[in-house]
């Protein structure tokens, strides 16, 4: 009996994925780095899984119509907090962990730094009670490393604005609830992510995101490449 579980917690050992959750402000180019350190990841002969939040799943992606689009719903931050872990929590159960149990690698764009950024610096909402409703949905789980891209908000904000202005013919032109708040709200947010990164500085790490975008993917290769050995 003994060596069997002990082979067999071995083998879950082995298997085990890596989750990797990328954070930041609106217009950090996380859409884009996600892409290219999916496709450097994939020609090392890994099995990736791209997901974001909130979304990744039917559920959450009905969520998230209710948070970011503009006309989605006046909510108070605590009916948006919870909204936001309802949808985590079927994100974690129904997507990450189980890719993860197939030895996959999950990157996420956003995961719950986003709302201790968002809702808790950006907004004012208590970070012991959104700490509180991460405990109770996801029970201490986190991602194993997470990429913050830091760039200044004014930036950030003229590169989200084009991206919006070009892409005027997609059904996601309204996903800029956020991003039409004002530029306070986006410092007091890059503060937060930059807090956030301080706090648990093994998990997190911060890149700078306002340099050219081949020369930011090979520091985030590198970085995850290093986290892999």
């Amino acid at each position: 009996g003994k060596t069997v579980s002990r082979r067999r917690s071995v083998l879950i050992v082995m298997n085990a994925g890596l989750f990797i959750s990328f954070e930041g402000g609106e217009g950090s180019g996380k859409t884009t780095q996600i892409n290219k350190l999916a496709a450097h990841l994939n020609t090392k002969g890994y099995t990736v899984v791209t997901t974001r939040e909130p979304g990744g799943t039917e559920e959450g992606d009905k969520i998230r119509s209710l948070i970011v689009q503009r006309d989605g719903g006046n909510w108070t931050p605590l009916a948006e907090c919870l909204l936001l872990f309802a949808a985590r929590h079927m994100h974690v159960e129904k997507i990450i962990k189980p890719a993860l149990e197939e030895g996959a690698i999950v990157i996420s764009d956003r995961f719950t730094d986003s709302t201790r950024a968002y809702q808790g610096h950006g907004r004012g909402f208590s970070l012991e009670t959104i700490e509180k409703l991460n405990d109770i949905t996801l029970e201490n789980f986190k991602p194993d490393l997470t990429l913050v891209l830091d760039i200044d908000p004014k930036t950030g904000l003229s590169r989200s604005g084009r991206r919006l202005a070009a892409e005027k013919l997609s059904v996601d032109q309204t996903e800029d609830r956020f991003e039409n708040l004002d530029l306070d709200f986006h410092e007091r947010l890059r503060q937060g992510f930059l807090a956030i990164a301080k706090k648990d500085s093994k998990r997190c790490k911060v890149f700078d995101a306002a340099q050219p975008a081949d020369k930011l993917a090979a520091q985030l290769a590198a970085t995850v490449e290093e986290r892999l050995k």
